[in-house]
């Protein structure tokens, strides 16, 4: 069996010989390990895969045993045990079509059981794929809860879903919620932000997949990617590729998350790739 085990805790010496002290004990043998310590915060994490022939439970209590003292924040599961993602959508289905590319490729190790939305739109692209689609009204975040707590999620994927969530939800699901929108410099909110670069003439646009916290599009940042662009590009033509940018960052960062590679620094994120 192979397993994948999390910590996090303040910086202090003897934490990497009890962490594959307690693995040794359990008959394991590392296969993958990576570790950092945070200048700012002093907070270690530290990922390690191993394979073992003892029990996932076996594995919990050696680890926390060796590890007690630390007063780490410690997880592990079977790597083959894939997180289950609620996705949520609106109209435009470039990022979730990605991500049910990537699923059926299997380089996406996750599983999307129930897909919501607050239209119609992309519900026969939904259901061909053999997930069940559900429709809610704007803002209407009962169906969401109750949709975590009844298909088991571990965390919730924003695929262009075109509502705020509130701040309530941001709290329970907070670190779960991952959202990707458009970034430029210099950034532009509000309609049609692709028209807005256009007409100031910008020469990078790019995307950004983040935490989402009660600040609107201000959580930890997971991935971010841009591309040049000229005098000569179109707003039709920057919305072409910032789609194409968008599907890659979200679907970047939703793997990283599925992986176990994000650990957070209040503010900031730090990603094993």
């Amino acid at each position: 069996m192979q397993l994948i085990a999390t910590l996090q805790c303040q910086d202090q010496p003897g934490i990497v010989n009890a962490m594959t002290s307690a693995i040794l004990e359990c008959s394991g043998n590392i296969i993958e390990n990576q570790q950092f310590t945070d200048p700012i915060t002093k907070l270690f994490v530290m990922r390690t895969k191993f394979d073992t022939d003892k029990t996932i439970k076996i594995a919990e209590e050696k680890l926390s045993s060796n590890l007690k003292k630390f007063s780490p924040k410690i997880s592990v599961r079977e790597s083959s045990n894939k997180k289950k993602a609620l996705v949520l959508v609106s109209k435009e289905s470039h990022c979730l079509r990605d991500l049910f590319y990537l699923m059926q490729l299997g380089e996406l190790p996750i599983e999307i059981p129930l897909v919501i939305s607050n239209h119609d739109v992309l519900k026969d692209l939904v259901e061909s794929n053999g997930i069940k689609f559900l429709k809610i009204e704007d803002k209407d975040e009962s169906v969401i809860s109750k949709s975590i707590e009844e298909y088991g999620i571990d965390f919730v994927v924003l695929a262009r879903y075109m509502q705020v969530l509130s701040e309530s939800l941001c709290e329970k699901m907070s670190g779960q919620i991952i959202n990707i929108h458009h970034s430029f410099l210099p950034g532009f909110k509000g309609a049609k932000p692709y028209h807005q670069a256009y007409e100031k003439g910008v020469k990078i646009i790019g995307a950004t997949a983040h935490f989402v916290t009660k600040d609107l599009d201000e959580g930890p940042i997971i991935e971010q990617d841009i591309t040049g662009v000229n005098h000569a590009t179109t707003p039709d033509e920057l919305i072409s590729i910032g789609r194409d940018i968008e599907r890659r960052v979200l679907s970047k960062a939703v793997k990283l998350f599925a992986e176990d590679r994000i650990f957070q620094a209040k503010n900031r994120t730090i990603i094993f790739n």
